[in-house]
């Protein structure tokens, strides 16, 4: 147990400084933070920039499973017996990463429920969203798995108000999270530009229009 003079454990500073097996990394954009198959020894915090997860099959083909920004952990599956990376991990821009080595990790987890507890809020998103994502590519169109990433990129449906303009993700980044080709997301960005559901001045900007394609049937 604590003293009771000793001072609170703060989550966020824990987070933001280096230390007690944590290191601040800085990667620039298209830097390899991990690649699949490498030894997994530590999970990662993204405390500045993007972050793809990205994972290729023995044929060569390759998924994006996952898009993180700002506040989201990753490489935590060497906390559930891991091994090797399951999952290649590249910046998408310039980022500040905290890697927090698997023993403390473990440690803190134990000892410190604030912490904790934001560790397994973290989790349990992480989870609803592959639930909803597997739904998406088992269910629902091409089209309606592009319209459903646009929005949760935007942050429609978030608590934090949605984005005026969305991150810069490349056709291909976009085809490789929705399963389909480069050629068909320029058609439906083309469309959905057309019908006034997005439009481009500086970037992509995403309308609440957009849900439309999602609704309907």
């Amino acid at each position: 147990m604590r003293a009771i003079a000793d001072r609170p454990f703060d989550s966020k500073a824990f987070l933001e400084v280096v230390g007690d097996g944590r290191v601040i990394t800085q990667y620039p954009k298209d830097r390899v933070v991990f690649a699949q198959g490498d030894s997994a020894d530590s999970v990662f915090y993204v405390q500045r920039g993007r972050i793809k997860l990205a994972v290729v099959s023995p044929t060569g083909k390759e998924a994006v499973v996952a898009l993180l920004n700002n506040g989201f952990f990753f490489g935590e599956g060497c906390l559930a017996g891991q091994v090797v990376r399951m999952a290649t991990a590249i910046a998408l821009e310039d980022c500040s990463l905290i890697e927090v080595k698997k023993d403390v990790m473990v440690r803190i987890l134990h000892t410190e429920p604030e912490f904790a507890e934001i560790f397994i809020a973290h989790l349990l998103t992480r989870n609803i969203r592959i639930e909803e994502d597997l739904v998406d590519q088992l269910f629902n169109s091409s089209e309606k798995r592009l319209a459903r990433i646009l929005l949760l990129l935007a942050n429609f449906g978030k608590e934090a108000q949605p984005q005026e303009m969305i991150p810069n993700v490349t056709q291909e980044t976009l085809a490789e999270m929705i399963g389909t080709t480069r050629s068909r997301v320029s058609f439906f960005l083309n469309k959905f530009r057309r019908l006034g559901f997005i439009d481009y001045n500086g970037g992509m900007h995403v309308h609440p229009s957009l849900l439309n394609v999602v609704l309907h049937d």
